[in-house]
């Protein structure tokens, strides 16, 4: 069933808030603080992992320059940010969570859309096999929203639906995706996904404060590049 594990890992997303929104109060402060910490660190090394893959950085560098610049022109952290205080404002509202909700909104949604998994997953999820990627990164995203859903409240519940609508739309187009992307282009891709995965684990360890909704654009960049200078010039390998 094309779609299934799209399905699946919506489900494990709204259940794992679900939990972590009714039962979190339970968690101690110091537990959930530490969780948080040990899932930004194995988020850091899954995007150094995928960085390292690249087969010159400068095209996973030089995308991500680029897409954040042309992110910062169309202001979409500013616009993601928007969409999460207009779901705040009509869902939210006097919840006592009202001030952790468009964090909450915006990291679950990056962090469980943004990643080599999305798109190998939804290329196998439009195939009609067994969905095994999206199982796998269900099981992760769903334990991940227990903590999140504890710590950021119902806000992470709507990132389901950023799951949903991303992963279902590229599951949709991915046998046309599958064939518009070389093994280099998808090398390449990957790596600068890394480096977006890696922002995202800097943000959790509250090291750096990166606007993460503008990396998105060097998603699309990067591999535009490597169509352009490594397969047709050749000017960069």
């Amino acid at each position: 069933m094309r779609g299934l594990g799209t399905i699946i890992n919506t489900a494990t997303v709204l259940v794992g808030g679900s939990v972590g929104y009714f039962i979190g109060h339970r968690i101690k402060d110091s537990i959930r603080t530490i969780v948080v910490q040990v899932i930004g660190l194995a988020t850091l090394v899954m995007g150094i992992s995928n960085v390292m893959d690249t087969q010159n950085l400068v095209f996973p560098l030089v995308g991500m320059v680029l897409g954040a610049i042309i992110g910062e022109l169309l202001r979409i952290e500013d616009r993601l940010e928007s969409l999460g205080e207009v779901l705040r404002k009509r869902f939210a509202k006097g919840s006592g969570d009202e001030s952790t909700f468009v964090q909450g909104f915006v990291t679950a949604t990056l962090l469980f859309c943004v990643g080599p998994m999305t798109i190998l997953g939804a290329i196998e999820d439009a195939s009609g096999k067994t969905p095994q990627l999206y199982i796998i990164k269900g099981t992760l995203d769903g334990f991940m929203s227990v903590i999140f859903g504890a710590i950021h409240g119902v806000g992470v519940l709507f990132s389901a639906v950023s799951v949903f609508v991303v992963q279902g739309t590229l599951t949709l187009f991915g046998t046309q995706l599958d064939s518009l992307l070389n093994d280099r282009m998808r090398i390449e891709l990957f790596a600068t996904g890394g480096i977006a995965v890696m922002a995202i684990g800097l943000n959790l360890l509250d090291i750096k404060k990166i606007r993460l909704g503008s990396l998105l654009p060097g998603l699309i960049v990067t591999p535009l590049l490597v169509q352009l200078f490594a397969d047709n010039t050749g000017l960069l390998r």
